[in-house]
């Protein structure tokens, strides 16, 4: 198994017990709260919130941060930029999204590579220009 599958599996094995944990405690708190009938409303809720989570998290941040879809033609250096990482790394080109904020930053989410979004602000467009964001390249 290679560094990078490794890495992943503990990830998502890390986020499988974290969400199981989360699950478990608000089954207690529904047990606490109203007995066996409060433990099973709370598990359907419990299952319900980690199937909107994984299913809908990366609409759901993308909503929440007031992100629209950008176009290579309107971001041209931005889809540039994505593409030689993507290529680097070998993975899928990503949906890319505007945030319409001064702050510069910028975030990557999706459930895996075949669903992932990257979100840049517009605050971050004026450091396009600079070669900053390369890293050497390998020979």
């Amino acid at each position: 198994m290679t560094t990078t599958r490794r890495s992943n599996f503990v990830a998502g094995l890390r986020t499988t017990i974290l969400m199981a944990a989360l699950g478990g405690l608000l089954v207690l708190i529904g047990a606490a709260i109203g007995g066996l009938k409060g433990a099973s409303a709370f598990l359907v809720i419990a299952l319900l919130m980690n199937f909107v989570a994984y299913w809908f998290s990366d609409k759901i941040a993308l909503a929440s941060a007031g992100a629209k879809p950008i176009s290579e033609q309107e971001a041209p250096q931005l889809y540039q930029m994505v593409r030689d990482l993507t290529t680097r790394a070998d993975l899928p080109m990503p949906r890319l999204y505007l945030i319409p904020s001064d702050q510069p930053n910028a975030f990557a989410t999706g459930r895996n590579p075949k669903h992932a979004a990257v979100a840049v602000t517009s605050g971050i467009t004026p450091t396009w220009r600079c070669s900053c964001w390369r890293r050497s390249r390998r020979p």
